[in-house]
């Protein structure tokens, strides 16, 4: 059955328009998830794919999976997305999470990622992976696992309300409340 011409336009146009629309809605939610435009190639929201494994470096002993890594050209790009998180500047702890992912992606690939980005939220930041940030990353590992070997770790804060919620409330010795 061939259609009128002007009725094959009128449905040309409408699936034109559903598909703008659906372009433009689509933009929208990559804004509101802070992922930047490119590829998306690693996504452990569980939204697109299954879960994939986690990003493991022996040479630095550490492991872990960022929210999602795009591809922007050769550039591998790590995000991590804090929902309920609002500031008005990075937590230095988000910051060095961001960090290490960094360092994942330039230990399993070869290349640094330029930057990263920390997704709160009421705000996005992009963070610079400098050489001075990796360095600050390393050194607080090492710092971490020294602790690991101390019988009695002093808290790394004054917030009695994160200690209230740490898992390990019931054998802390050294607890804020």
């Amino acid at each position: 059955m061939v259609l009128p011409m002007a009725l094959s336009l009128s449905v040309a146009v409408l699936l034109l328009g559903a598909g703008l629309f659906l372009l433009w809605s689509a933009r929208g939610k990559r804004r509101q998830t802070g992922v930047p435009m490119g590829r998306v190639v690693y996504d452990d929201t569980g939204a697109w794919q299954e879960c994939p494994r986690p990003l493991y470096s022996r040479r630095y002993l550490l492991a872990g999976k960022p929210d999602y890594i795009v591809a922007q050209d050769e550039n591998l790009i790590p995000v991590e997305v804090k929902p309920r998180r609002t500031a008005a500047r990075p937590h230095l702890s988000d910051v060095l999470q961001l960090a290490a992912y960094c360092l994942l992606i330039e230990d399993n690939f070869d290349r640094a990622p330029p930057y990263g980005i920390l997704k709160y939220a009421t705000a996005t930041f992009p963070v610079e992976y400098t050489p001075q940030l990796r360095r600050q990353l390393l050194v607080t590992m090492e710092s971490m696992r020294d602790d690991l070997d101390t019988a009695e770790v002093a808290p790394s804060h004054n917030h009695p309300g994160r200690c209230r919620a740490c898992g390990y409330r019931e054998h802390c010795r050294v607890r804020l409340d």
